[in-house]
């Protein structure tokens, strides 16, 4: 019996072929997922099923759409694990998508594969007809590795409440790119990804070290506070 949590191999007669056609765009993609799946969604599993050699850019831009809505809680924080797992066998170059036996397992609901449908198709239109090969260097070889890296660090600042949408535009440029060879696309991508991370960060520190400056002034100018209400002054 076949482990479903096993990567496909294409070579083997006995495994379906995938039903993804190259020459399809990541929009019909996504619609098609929706159209085929049933009143209780699909599998992650059934899901790759249908994906070709492009598994790992269509899975993680599938993934990032529902990200993209603002302000949204739940399925970006479920979605940000597989997508850091998928970019980081991306990252050190296995061919096929693994993912624990659990969470291949996982169903993705009809609702969320309309929702995501519904919004690659009215939002989206405009990714698919300007992404083109182009700097193709910028989006393979080691570049590709570097972009799933921006990916990973992406995903965890989704994982946060409220910060999804910026850090998803990244991932979907990033998967876009990717899956396309544009490199122009990969770049401004890991740009916007990179962007986000760093703002991140320069706004955690700011706070932290401002609450310690702010802690360390106040010990030493408003002694006549803690007097005030009998306290000991600072030596």
């Amino acid at each position: 019996m076949t482990d479903p949590s096993a990567p496909r191999d294409l070579a083997d007669p006995d495994l379906p072929e995938p039903t993804d056609d190259p020459a399809r765009g990541f929009i019909d993609v996504t619609m098609g997922l929706a159209r085929e799946a049933g009143p209780e969604g699909m599998t992650i599993r059934e899901i790759l099923d249908r994906l070709d050699e492009r598994a790992y850019g269509l899975a993680i831009l599938i993934m990032a759409i529902p990200c993209l809505v603002p302000g949204l809680y739940g399925p970006p924080q479920i979605l940000a694990v597989p997508i850091i797992l998928f970019a980081a066998q991306m990252m050190v170059g296995r061919r096929e998508p693994w993912l624990p036996r659990g969470m291949m397992a996982r169903r993705v609901p009809r609702a969320w594969l309309d929702s995501m449908a519904g919004f690659a198709d009215k939002r989206m239109r405009w990714l698919e007809r300007l992404a083109t090969p182009r700097l193709r260097w910028a989006a393979s070889g080691p570049m590709q590795s570097l972009a799933a890296l921006c990916m990973i660090l992406a995903a965890i600042t989704i994982a946060l409440p409220m910060t999804n949408t910026v850090p998803s535009v990244g991932l979907a440029l990033i998967a876009a790119g990717l899956m396309t060879r544009d490199g122009v696309i990969t770049l401004v991508g890991m740009a916007v990804a990179l962007a986000w991370v760093a703002t991140l960060v320069f706004l955690i520190a700011g706070l932290f070290f401002g609450a310690g400056f702010a802690a360390g002034w106040a010990q030493e100018n408003l002694g006549w506070v803690r007097e005030l209400f009998g306290g000991t002054p600072p030596a």
